[in-house]
């Protein structure tokens, strides 16, 4: 299998594992992944129902936006992609859903605040939301403008897409991001889970305070940071908190 194959397969399994874990109704979502050698992308065609798709359905772009392959349209959620992969070269893939959750915080104009070790886990600190695009901004080129308007939000926030591999889009949806097509499925997973447990957890407390910060850092550090010692050695960390 060529290395180009490979990528479509993953950002195809990506696509599949959206929809196995719950996070998509009808098409309404995405996952991409990146050759970084090549700077192509691979992304869902758009509109294509889930139940046919195969690898051979992923469409190929440049970060340009031109199509190198495939047959069908690109997402149309393609150049708020593209805009990452331009921006942040540590990403690998790229994921955005509608999530009930997550989506009903984007809604409200609401960053998903860290009120446990569950979400510090996953996430180092609560999950941003970025303001809409301006009207200019929609009329020009309204996906690419989303894509920037979250870059601005993590750089006035001083924050890493890795440390933090989600956002909010202000009354659209949340995004996710990892080193491969499947570690931002994985985040996806993980945001719609601590978006349930806030969402809960403000519905019996509307005061409930955030997590205080010596407890984010260790639960973060203790699977993410240079001394990490969650899971088995030469293993990623998956899963919860124990």
């Amino acid at each position: 299998m060529t290395q180009l194959a490979e990528l479509k397969a993953a950002v195809c399994r990506a696509n599949l594992d959206l929809v196995r874990a719950g996070l998509v109704t009808l098409t309404w979502g995405n996952a991409s992944g990146i050759d970084r050698a090549r700077g192509w992308v691979a992304i869902k065609p758009s509109g294509v129902d889930y139940e046919t798709m195969t690898p051979d359905d992923m469409v190929v772009v440049d970060l340009d936006g031109r199509r190198v392959e495939g047959r069908w349209k690109p997402s149309t959620d393609t150049p708020t992609h593209l805009a990452f992969y331009r921006r942040w070269p540590e990403l690998g893939g790229v994921v955005h859903t509608h999530s009930r959750a997550a989506t009903a915080f984007a809604q409200a104009r609401r960053a998903i605040p860290c009120l446990g070790t569950t979400h510090a886990d996953h996430f180092f600190g609560p999950v941003p939301l970025a303001p809409p695009p301006s009207a200019d901004e929609v009329r020009e080129n309204y996906e690419a403008a989303t894509g920037e308007a979250i870059i601005r939000r993590f750089e006035e926030l001083a924050l890493r897409p890795l440390d933090v591999p989600a956002v909010l889009a202000a009354g659209h949806g949340p995004f996710t991001f990892g080193k491969s097509p499947a570690e931002a499925v994985h985040n996806a997973i993980a945001l719609e889970a601590v978006a349930e447990m806030a969402l809960a957890s403000l519905a019996l407390n509307p005061a409930a305070e955030s997590l205080e910060g010596y407890l984010l850092e260790k639960h973060y550090h203790r699977k993410h940071g240079a001394g990490a010692y969650y899971g088995q050695s030469g293993e990623p960390p998956r899963g919860g908190g124990s």
